[in-house]
């Protein structure tokens, strides 16, 4: 799923353009499962269901953080052995745990925007900023519906001295600090087009962001944050997942909440195949 030329591209760029994963059932059910997360009707229930971004003229996006611990098949979609290799080799890493998941959903006409923004300083819990995302369309997402949209390079760059960027109101490019850009390098926008069942990869520091969907289609989606084995719990602020976090500041963060996916060198089985 992920070649060497791959492993140099992501380590240069910050992400990785979208590949195949799942087929055409397999999709199929996740995605029916997805909307049953959103309007309530789980297996379980994920740590938070919510309106991520609702503003004055009806847009909206919803959020659901940790739709494995709700749904089983969500639960195996983490350890899919293709998708864990592929995250080891991109992080250099001989072991891999989930930090959370999420689901956004951008619904037709009105879904929301997602500024842009880097993922770590959202993550204000952990170190070192090693993480990577996986980001995976539950159906065709494109520039009309709000695919994702990404700075290559800008990984490189450090995490942002203001936390946070911005959206360009004229431009919906990321609107920052001039200063912060490296000299000699470029704000370039580019457009990540993910088929349903596809899946791209990003850096924890690649600034990225998603448009608006004023398409007649529907955008669900759902990103699955992986961490290396050696990243520590390190509270310098707040994060929902915090309240599942059982070990000690400065201690590796593992547990329960944290399922370890990739472990040395090989993949992991889901707990009820290796009953």
């Amino acid at each position: 799923m992920v070649s060497e030329a791959d492993v140099r591209f992501f380590q240069e760029n910050g992400y990785l353009p979208a590949r195949p994963l799942l087929s055409a059932d397999e999709v199929a059910e996740l995605r029916e499962r997805c909307y049953a997360l959103i309007e309530g009707r789980s297996e379980g229930k994920p740590l938070l269901n919510r309106e991520l971004y609702r503003d004055e003229r009806g847009w909206v996006v919803i959020q659901v953080v940790n739709a494995w611990e709700a749904d089983r098949k969500f639960y195996e979609l983490l350890f899919h052995p293709r998708l864990t290799e592929a995250v080891a080799k991109l992080m250099g890493t001989d072991t891999v745990r989930v930090w959370h998941d999420q689901i956004q959903y951008k619904p037709p006409r009105h879904g929301g925007p997602t500024i842009w923004h880097q993922d770590y300083p959202y993550w204000p819990v952990l170190e070192p900023p090693d993480l990577l995302s996986a980001w995976m369309a539950l159906d065709d997402a494109d520039v009309e519906n709000g695919c994702m949209h990404v700075v290559p390079r800008s990984h490189r760059w450090g995490a942002y001295k203001g936390g946070t960027l911005g959206s360009d109101p004229q431009t919906w490019g990321p609107a920052h600090d001039p200063s912060f850009v490296p000299e000699g390098e470029t704000v370039e926008i580019v457009p990540c087009p993910v088929p349903a069942g596809w899946v791209m990869f990003h850096h924890c520091l690649t600034w990225h962001g998603t448009p608006p969907n004023l398409s007649e289609r529907p955008r669900p989606a759902i990103a699955i944050h992986f961490m290396p084995g050696y990243t520590r719990y390190a509270p310098r602020g707040r994060h929902v997942c915090e309240e599942v976090i059982q070990v000690a500041p400065g201690e590796i963060l593992r547990g329960e909440h944290f399922p370890t996916v990739w472990e040395n060198g090989h993949p992991v089985e889901p707990a009820s195949a290796r009953a």
